[in-house]
């Protein structure tokens, strides 16, 4: 049986590293597309990831006119 899920699995890599690579009626592929935007994706995600952790910190910070209940 693990001979046959180990075939199975192989196999279908197989076939989505081929449509992945595969050319379109355009000439380029999915992983075309994919490569050509991954720098504007990684900029959008850095920039999301800078503007959560500048909200965290914000809430974080102790508020200045808090003085314990006195």
């Amino acid at each position: 049986m693990g001979l046959l899920k180990f075939i199975a699995v192989g196999a279908a890599i197989g076939y989505g590293i081929k449509y992945v690579t595969k050319k379109g009626p355009n000439g380029r592929s999915i992983l075309d597309d994919i490569t050509e935007d991954a720098p504007e994706w990684f900029e959008k995600a850095k920039n999301y990831a800078t503007e959560k952790v500048e909200q965290v910190a914000q809430q974080a910070k102790p508020d200045a006119g808090y003085h314990g209940g006195q």
